[in-house]
């Protein structure tokens, strides 16, 4: 049986560097350097400065670019790094179209900085494939998709944005964060460049901050080796070597959360004090087809709404379980609150704009008992139920 035969979960642990070839070490050595020496003054080795290329990391790009399918893959020191360093294929004068709820810091790259280098972008509902078609312009060179959506997990069609990319030559960037490779691998649908935000469920474990991007031919990996070297954002070796200690237990890690959401997303969905679920797993949800075609599975991740902000911060104060914090894909719940973490780069009236209210919440599934989070989330619920009816008994 050869190695392009095995399953995902099992390439996760048998792969190019599941061990050292000099020591038969079965874990990936931290190489602490940051220059090596040269033994030909005109012949260099092929490590000289641990910017340009360090053991270490090259062995995470080498094992996300095989998870991703794609040709090469490339470690930076957070997911904004990967992402920015990425949109640095643009040039002044090109246009973008991005998904229009997108992660609040991709918002603010975009708005903020590309902007003042003159690359120009157009926010559209990239689930309507006519106001994507109505966006492009004679200078779009790309195309930004993150699939499902933060935070409201809206679905985008990869494949119909990839084959509309290439019709008038542009490049599809797709954030696959919220998915990873053992659940959607958006190159193979048709994508140039995927981005991870490998903080989280790539690591999974809240102690690392990364980012990974995967291209899908040599050309690319040409140019974004280039930006990586020349920008420098790259990722140390103890992370990269936390990511890839992280990425062998992502399949059971992931497989868990995502029974556990669809149980949690049922029971917010049946409660009266929830206004709206926002999980692609669920079967009324608009996009749940197109997400069981494209992907292996709905994520880990899901969104919430009560009927007020008074009514979340009430919510959030009566939970113990979760984490209340920034960030996601971790082995422990974590709720968030986008309005004021996540989207805060995000002005109020764009957030508003976009559906995502002040009463919104999101939460990332962890590897606790379902059960132990729904009567946590029951308790919470029913305490703010009792002081409304108190309220209501006052007036």
């Amino acid at each position: 049986m050869t190695k392009e035969e095995f399953t995902f979960e099992t390439r996760l642990l048998h792969n190019q560097h599941k061990m050292d070839p000099l020591t038969g070490a079965v874990s990936v050595p931290i190489q602490h350097a940051s220059t090596f020496h040269q033994f030909d003054v005109d012949q260099f080795g092929k490590y000289d400065y641990a910017r340009s290329l360090n053991p270490t990391r090259e062995a995470l790009e080498d094992v996300i670019a095989e998870l991703e399918g794609g040709v090469k893959g490339f470690a930076f020191s957070s997911g904004m790094a990967a992402i920015s360093t990425a949109f640095l294929l643009l040039s002044a004068g090109d246009h973008v179209v991005i998904t229009e709820d997108v992660y609040g810091g991709t918002f603010r790259m975009v708005t903020e900085v590309l902007s003042r280098f003159g690359v120009e972008h157009t926010f559209v509902d990239m689930t309507e494939l006519e106001q994507v078609k109505q966006a492009i312009r004679p200078n779009t060179k790309a195309f930004y998709v993150e699939t499902p959506s933060n935070p409201l997990l809206k679905v985008t069609d990869i494949r119909a944005i990839s084959n509309l990319a290439k019709e008038i030559g542009a490049l599809t960037f797709v954030d696959n964060t919220f998915l990873t490779p053992a659940l959607q691998r958006p190159l193979e649908l048709g994508a140039d460049v995927v981005l991870h935000s490998a903080t989280k469920f790539l690591s999974g474990h809240s102690d690392v901050v990364a980012g990974l991007a995967v291209v899908n031919n040599e050309d690319l990996a040409k140019r974004l080796g280039f930006l990586q070297n020349s920008f420098g954002a790259i990722l140390g070796v103890q992370d990269a070597w936390l990511v890839l200690r992280g990425l062998k237990t992502l399949s059971v890690r992931l497989e868990h959360s995502q029974k556990a959401a669809l149980i949690i997303a049922d029971f917010l969905q049946s409660h009266p004090l929830i206004e709206n679920v926002y999980y692609p797993g669920l079967t009324d949800h608009p996009h749940y087809q197109l997400q069981h075609v494209q992907a292996q599975g709905a994520g880990a991740v899901l969104s919430f709404e009560l009927k007020s902000e008074a009514a979340l911060r009430e919510f959030v104060s009566g939970v113990k379980i979760p984490v209340f914090a920034v960030s996601l894909g971790a082995v422990e719940s974590i709720l968030s609150y986008p309005a004021k973490m996540s989207h805060a780069a995000m002005p109020q009236v764009e957030r508003e704009k976009r559906g995502i209210k002040n009463s919104l919440l999101r939460l990332s599934v962890g590897l606790e008992n379902p059960d132990d989070l729904i009567k946590d989330f029951s308790r919470s619920l029913d305490q703010l139920s009792q002081n409304e009816l108190v309220l209501q008994q006052g007036e």
